[in-house]
């Protein structure tokens, strides 16, 4: 069933330098459920930024190594222009300065290339409906990326926060190692679901978008 949240249909640029792989992720996208529309498909950075002016898409599916501008820069030019679009970054590298600087560029999701169709298919549905993609494994790099940019004499820790309950806070601790909601329910013994209800409320009482967001808010 369609999620009524999300726009009838979704309109996807692909930004990708290899074209077998531009045109292939264009034809099975297309036909994932008649909801995605592919507005354009860029052969480079420039091009990307060019196209994202143009066709305005709802997500752009971002390459990071391009030739003329890269994928960092054109995710950072586009959403300098149009920061409501959403950035889904599809790549080979999963190195974690790669990862930290997509998505302090402003991607909302750091894919492989090697992921499954529908997996990129559902990606491209959360970022549009307001949320991130990040897994727990890629957060808890990005925080580790984050805490070895402290200066020594600043080492991370969590606070304790007295908006949020003791439960709450304990979770948030968790969350800060970088566990899933199933890895935070299995330590403390309650169901995934009782976990992802508290996460929510962390992430709304914290003004938080997402668990990254939220695990570098509350490092002191």
């Amino acid at each position: 069933m369609t999620d009524p949240r999300l726009p009838e249909r979704i309109r996807v640029l692909i930004a990708e330098d290899q074209t077998l792989i531009r045109e292939g992720l264009a034809t099975l996208l297309a036909q994932q459920n008649d909801d995605f529309e592919i507005v354009g498909a860029a052969a480079d950075g420039e091009q990307a930024i060019e196209f994202a002016r143009r066709y305005r898409p709802d997500v752009v599916l971002m390459d990071l190594q391009m030739p003329r501008a890269d994928g960092i820069t054109a995710t950072q030019r586009i959403l300098r222009e149009f920061p409501g679009t959403s950035i889904v970054v599809l790549t080979t590298f999963e190195t974690n300065d790669l990862i930290f600087d997509a998505v302090s560029a402003g991607a909302k999701a750091y894919l492989l290339k090697d992921s499954r169709i529908d997996e990129i298919a559902a990606t491209i549905r959360t970022v549009v409906n307001g949320q991130s993609a990040l897994s727990p494994g890629v957060a808890a790099r990005i925080l580790e990326e984050f805490k070895r940019l402290r200066p020594r004499h600043a080492p991370a820790s969590v606070s304790v926060r007295d908006d949020l309950t003791a439960r709450e806070n304990e979770i948030l601790k968790l969350i800060v190692e970088g566990k899933s909601n199933g890895e935070i329910g299995a330590q403390l013994h309650l169901a995934e679901g009782t976990i992802k209800n508290y996460v929510s409320t962390i992430l709304e009482k914290c003004g938080a978008k997402n668990r990254t967001e939220l695990a570098i808010k509350t490092i002191s």
